[in-house]
């Protein structure tokens, strides 16, 4: 029972307690509300307070910046109006001066015009005037104005043709000289620069033995052997008394070179029959083959020259075992490569073309054996053949003047080529023979009726007929030209062309042969 007591005081006791405790925060809580919305209030009361100052704060600021922008605008509307003012004075003034310039215009074109009117009264007194005195020179002279206007023209076109003739021919005489001077300034220049050997080679090969019982062994059996060689080669070999020695002679150096190989193997082998004949022929055949090609490959590099066809190559190389007068072609034609290069640049022209047409100008005397024709037109048609240009052919037709050159290069290269020749050593002829035959062909043109002289010029290569003009006519001077080709032709042996040139008053004929 008592406990039962306690329970129910124990959980009245509790109840107080939670009772007074819900009280209590509920107090508390509510003073703390109170007291949250006391400093809330406060809050916004200085917010407002600070809102307002802020705001009275802007209006002061606002009021000073609108103050300073309104003075400001008043002070350049002001300048702006002073400019206006300004601006309108001056074009005030110059209206002003504007007017003044035109009343002055006005004035001016009515003096203008007065004087105008003064000079065309002037004019029609002077014109009145002049008829009259013309009409009266016509009747003192007997003559209209067109006659005398004629006869005045006439002689004073007279005078200075005569005056421009003088002054043409004082020109030329003074051009020419300057032209001989700077042409041997610039030849002995080239000339001088230009290094060349000359050898002078022979036409024929020869092979040293070592022994003369060697050559029994190249006869062979009842000649077999030298038949199987010269059939094969196509060059004569020559086996007399000469010791220790074959000689062999043909016209065509490539295959002479061959034979001379072909033998100088055989030889060296020991071995000399008709088989052996036949592979030792096809070696050297091969050997002058590269050798050809190697050559003109060279030739090329030392002239600087490129863009050749492989053909053209060929054809140079090929030129290495030919010779002209005992010069060597090959090293002729780059010895006039370059001396026209070298004139080129010396004259302002195309050095390329120049050296380019040089190296190739004698072409044709690779195949002048084998093919019908001067090697000048030879060579000509096989560079076109192959692509050269019709510069550089032109060139090579022309440099012995069977056609007439139309450009420098051409002339250079003829030049160079006759300079290359005409070197001491360059060519072998003896100097009696040499002459000779200059005064063979100047007692032939001078046997001839109507001839005062002649000279042989260019080696012998040009000769020149001064003849009478009141016996020889323009017409009787193309005849004697060919009369006197004709008789060059059959009397004398001569290399290449002879141009005959017949001189009559300042006129010449041509008749090359």
């Amino acid at each position: 029972m008592m406990t039962g007591v306690w329970i129910a005081v124990v959980l009245v006791v509790a109840i107080i307690c939670v009772v007074a405790g819900f009280l209590a925060r509920k107090y508390v809580g509510e003073a703390k509300i109170h007291s949250a919305e006391k400093a809330a209030e406060s809050i916004v009361q200085d917010a407002k307070r600070q809102a307002e100052s802020m705001q009275r704060e802007a209006r002061v600021e606002l009021k000073d910046e609108m103050h300073q922008l309104r003075t400001q605008a008043e002070a350049e509307i002001k300048e702006r109006r002073q400019e206006l003012v300004s601006l309108e004075n001056r074009l005030l003034s110059r209206e002003e001066g504007l007017d003044d310039m035109q009343k002055d215009i006005a004035r001016r074109e009515q003096s203008v015009t007065d004087r105008e009117a003064h000079y065309r009264r002037v004019l029609e007194e002077a014109e009145a005037a002049k008829t009259e005195q013309q009409k009266q020179l016509e009747q003192i002279s007997g003559m209209t104005k067109d006659q005398a206007a004629e006869i005045i023209l006439k002689r004073t076109e007279d005078e200075v043709r005569h005056d421009m003739a003088k002054m043409v021919r004082a020109i030329e005489e003074e051009a020419r000289h300057e032209g001989d001077r700077r042409a041997k300034d610039i030849l002995s220049t080239c000339i001088q620069r230009t290094a060349a050997s000359h050898v002078a080679d022979t036409t024929v090969s020869v092979v040293p033995l070592p022994s003369d019982d060697m050559k029994g062994r190249i006869i062979g059996r009842e000649g077999r052997n030298i038949r199987t060689l010269e059939n094969l080669t196509g060059i004569d070999f020559i086996i007399d008394d000469t010791p220790e020695a074959v000689v062999l002679s043909g016209f065509d150096t490539v295959r002479r070179e061959i034979a001379r190989l072909t033998l100088s193997k055989l030889v060296a082998d020991g071995r000399i029959h008709p088989a052996k004949i036949e592979e030792m022929y096809s070696k050297a055949r091969d050997e002058v083959e590269k050798e050809i090609q190697d050559a003109g490959e060279q030739a090329v590099l030392d002239a600087n020259v490129h863009g050749l066809a492989p053909e053209l190559l060929r054809l140079l190389g090929r030129l290495k075992f030919r010779t002209s007068y005992g010069q060597n072609v090959l090293m002729h034609s780059l010895e006039v490569a370059h001396l026209a290069g070298l004139m080129a640049n010396e004259l302002g022209v195309n050095a390329k073309l120049a050296k380019r047409a040089g190296l190739l100008h004698d072409l044709g005397k690779a195949v002048d054996h084998e093919v019908e024709g001067s090697h000048a037109a030879i060579g000509a048609n096989l560079a076109r053949r192959y692509g050269e240009s019709e510069a550089v052919v032109h060139v090579i037709e022309s440099h012995h003047a069977e056609v007439e050159a139309a450009t420098v290069e051409a002339v250079l290269v003829a030049a160079g080529d006759a300079v290359s020749g005409a070197r001491p050593g360059a060519r072998r002829e003896t100097l009696e023979t040499y002459i000779k035959r200059l005064e063979n062909l100047e007692r032939i043109a001078e046997s001839k009726p109507g001839v005062e002289k002649s000279y042989a010029i260019q080696a012998g290569r040009e000769i020149r007929v001064l003849v009478k003009p009141d016996e020889v006519d323009d017409q009787a001077a193309g005849l004697l030209c060919r009369e006197i080709a004709k008789e060059i032709e059959q009397e004398l042996d001569y290399p290449g062309t002879i141009r005959v040139t017949v001189i009559r008053e300042s006129r010449a004929v041509d008749y090359a042969k």
